[in-house]
């Protein structure tokens, strides 16, 4: 049976550690584990132990090695859909391996969130890294202006639309080699002429998802699954 997964604030060089009240709570209720059993601690940067509760304690058994994580980071900007929208987003592209999302501020943006909501959506990071055994928490940003994010200075980057453009994965295939990537999806009714345009001056390449055009919701998932398929096969 597999042992069950939480991420906790680690010191690696204590034998010993305390569990935060609600992280114990996870544990013994949730997850129903009793004294003595083990489970595996993350740090959610890359370190992962073999533990073993001890009342509110827990005990370092002996590290583990790494989950397996994409060599290659991924930054996904997300133009931020209404509703729970941007919750999926971060649950699953999670759970495809994102390094790190930001929440973008486009003209059509409708959703502005609070402080709280951004909290809540770094939890929900943690607990789909937990689920899908990553050791790596990704990173997730409060909310910039488009022109912020357009004015980052990594390659290649590129941004999802819905005009004529060369597919991703054509694009990504001989382009990807010991690099991170950008990606970047819009908004419900797609970028303005303007944004787009400002895009383009500034170095980020245009690309297609799909024949069809895409959710604000759907189109960073698909983004993210091709980019994935190349990195990974």
């Amino acid at each position: 049976m597999a042992l069950q997964r939480v991420t906790l604030p680690l010191d690696p060089d204590c034998q010993t550690f305390l569990i935060p009240p609600d992280r114990l709570h996870y544990l013994q209720r949730v997850l129903r584990l009793q004294e003595g059993d083990r489970f595996i601690a993350m740090d959610g940067r890359g370190g992962r132990w073999l533990a073993q509760l001890e009342g509110d304690q827990g005990k370092i058994v002996e590290p583990l090695p790494q989950s397996r994580e994409l060599g290659n980071p991924i930054h996904l900007g997300v133009a931020m859909p209404k509703g729970t929208g941007m919750e999926i987003i971060i649950k699953q592209g999670t759970e495809l391996g994102v390094s790190r999302i930001t929440p973008v501020v486009s003209e059509r943006t409708l959703l502005r969130p609070s402080e709280g909501k951004i909290d809540r959506w770094q939890k929900i990071a943690q607990e789909a890294a937990e689920l899908a055994c990553r050791s790596w928490i990704p990173q997730i940003d409060p909310p910039v202006p488009l022109a912020e994010f357009l004015s980052l200075d990594c390659s290649p980057r590129y941004i999802g639309v819905t005009t004529p453009a060369p597919s991703l994965l054509e694009l990504l295939l001989p382009n990807l080699a010991n690099k991170g990537v950008i990606l970047l999806t819009g908004p419900e009714g797609g970028w303005t002429e303007l944004e787009q345009q400002t895009a383009v001056e500034r170095g980020w390449q245009p690309i297609s998802l799909a024949p069809t055009v895409l959710s604000a919701t759907t189109a960073p998932i698909v983004a993210l699954a091709i980019t994935v398929a190349v990195l990974y096969y």
